[in-house]
């Protein structure tokens, strides 16, 4: 049965929907991970499995019952054209697979990635890695909730996170296992000139954020191209754990909004203060 959403004052029974449908789809893409699954290459020459499609189908059939007013933008669909989108006030973002180069490579670092944007910024955010079994849940503080952040094991019990600042000598950075370059390594350099020693932590897929926002590291420079379905989970659950995203511009945090549906290169970081290293 559907939520009306402006009972989306019942964000309990919209959260507890969307960490249903993550873990659901990364059952189905756990299913495939164990096969013998064949990959081919879209248009901008990235990869995409049989799990990408098949958790994008489980998981887009679920939200429509789950809040059928509302439109969902999907990795692995074309997003609808700007002159329809521009007046949706709410709407889902769903990354089915953040991490396909790292379920080829078969080292259990990707995601499931579910978002529930508002007025352009993310409301909700669930991150789950069928793999490790983690779930990562958080929703802003809005005008229907209060700001909570939870890493949930793979047993289902929730633990509050929070970001955390770095002690001397502990700066922990996470980088990407396949999106690494230079503007990045300049930004860890100009990190290890203010702070005198950086630990690099690579990872794949959107869990980097969210290494942020429970304290295990403190900054998560991507300056590279990702599209809105990338981040805004994460986002979620960042902003919710008393960190940021933002856009390495100095414009401010990411949104979700307008006719591109790429985002710029950004920062996740444990405080706003933090965002770039002084030089």
């Amino acid at each position: 049965m559907g939520v009306a959403l402006d009972a989306l004052l019942d964000m309990h029974t919209i959260r507890e929907g969307a960490v249903r449908l993550a873990h659901e789809a990364g059952q189905k893409i756990l299913e495939i991970y164990a096969s013998d699954f064949e990959v081919t290459a879209k248009a901008d020459t990235s990869p995409v499995t049989a799990a990408d499609l098949a958790s994008q189908e489980h998981i887009v059939q679920g939200l429509r019952g789950l809040t059928p007013e509302l439109q969902v933008i999907a990795e692995e669909s074309d997003p609808p054209p700007f002159d329809e989108r521009q007046g949706w006030s709410r709407f889902w973002l769903v990354d089915p697979l953040d991490g396909t180069k790292e379920f080829v490579k078969r080292n259990g670092e990707f995601s499931v990635n579910i978002a529930l944007v508002e007025g352009g910024y993310p409301i909700l955010g669930v991150v789950h890695a069928p793999v490790t079994g983690l779930t990562y849940v958080g929703t802003p503080k809005s005008r229907h909730t209060q700001a909570a952040a939870w890493r949930y094991d793979a047993e289902g019990n929730a633990h509050p996170i929070h970001v955390r600042p770095p002690e001397p000598g502990s700066v922990k950075v996470m980088v990407s296992r396949s999106h690494a370059n230079a503007p990045t390594r300049e930004f860890i350099d100009a990190l290890t000139q203010r702070f005198g020693q950086v630990e690099t932590i690579p990872r794949g897929s959107a869990i980097k954020s969210c290494l942020v926002a429970d304290g295990t590291a403190h900054y998560y420079p991507r300056l590279g191209p990702t599209m809105w379905w990338d981040t805004a989970a994460a986002q979620a659950v960042l902003i919710a754990a008393g960190g940021e995203m933002l856009a390495e511009d100095g414009s401010g945090p990411l949104r979700y909004g307008g006719e591109n549906i790429g985002n710029p290169p950004f920062v996740a970081v444990y405080s706003v203060e933090a965002f770039l290293p002084e030089t």
